[in-house]
């Protein structure tokens, strides 16, 4: 079973930036789909964004046009480039590789993403 590390969280100001990786323990390449996943503080653990093998690309309506996903398989890696952040993207974020709205590898220790106003 692969896994997941997830790296590049902070404390950012609302406006700033990060980015986000995933390094994964094996060959991703075989992995059509890989996203990223935000669980807030009370909240459940939602998808944010996915990228296919074919870098065919989703995002949920509450980050579009400031975050893009990208994966480089030579690396076993998946990026998530977040500008223009607001408090309320504030979460730890995992990555995994969806089914539906869920992750069907086991899940990583996440990074914390916070943002302040």
């Amino acid at each position: 079973q692969v896994q997941l590390v997830e790296s590049g969280g902070g404390l950012v100001q609302a406006g700033g930036s990060l980015r986000l990786s995933c390094a994964a323990s094996r060959s991703i390449s075989s992995i059509i789909t890989m996203g990223w996943f935000r669980q807030a503080p009370g909240k459940q653990r939602e998808l944010v964004a996915t990228i296919t093998g074919a870098r065919n690309t989703y995002y949920a309506d509450s980050v579009k046009g400031r975050f893009t996903i990208s994966r480089d398989n030579a690396k076993n890696t998946v990026y998530l480039q977040m500008n223009s952040l607001k408090p309320e993207d504030t979460a730890v974020y995992y990555c995994n590789a969806p089914v539906g709205t869920r992750g069907s590898l086991y899940w990583g220790q996440g990074t914390q993403v916070t943002v302040s106003s």
